[in-house]
C-alpha cells in the first residue's frame, strides 16, 4: 500500500470567492477518481484547514502499489483534474510512502 499526500496553496491572484469554488471543484474531481483510476483505493481532499496551516488544500490518498501510483500520475482522468489544480495553485508539497 502507498500513501500519497499532496498539499497546495492558492495562487495570490485567486480571490476568496473563486477559492471556494475552486476548492469544491478540486475536492469533487480528485475524490471522484476513486473507482475510476485503477489502484486508487481512497482519496480525501481537505478544503477547510485551520488557520495555523501552511497550505490551503490537502489530498490524502491510498493506492494499492507503487506501480499504481506511477500509473495514477499519467492517467488521463487524473491529468484532467491536475491541470485545473495547477491553474489555481502553487507551492505544491508531496510525500509518498509505503505502509
Amino acid at each position: 500500500m502507498v500513501k500519497h499526500i499532496v498539499m497546495w496553496s492558492f495562487k495570490e491572484e485567486v480571490e476568496e470567492a473563486e477559492r471556494k469554488e475552486a476548492a469544491a471543484k478540486i475536492k469533487e474531481g480528485l475524490e471522484g477518481l476513486v473507482g475510476v483510476v485503477p489502484g486508487l483505493l481512497k482519496a480525501e481532499v481537505v478544503i477547510d484547514p485551520i488557520s495555523s496551516s501552511s497550505h490551503d488544500l490537502c489530498l490524502i490518498s491510498e493506492l494499492d502499489t507503487p506501480d499504481s501510483l506511477k500509473a495514477y500520475a499519467t492517467n488521463p482522468d487524473h491529468v484532467k483534474v491536475a491541470t485545473f489544480v495547477r491553474s489555481v495553485t502553487c507551492n505544491r508539497a508531496c510525500m509518498d510512502y509505503e505502509f
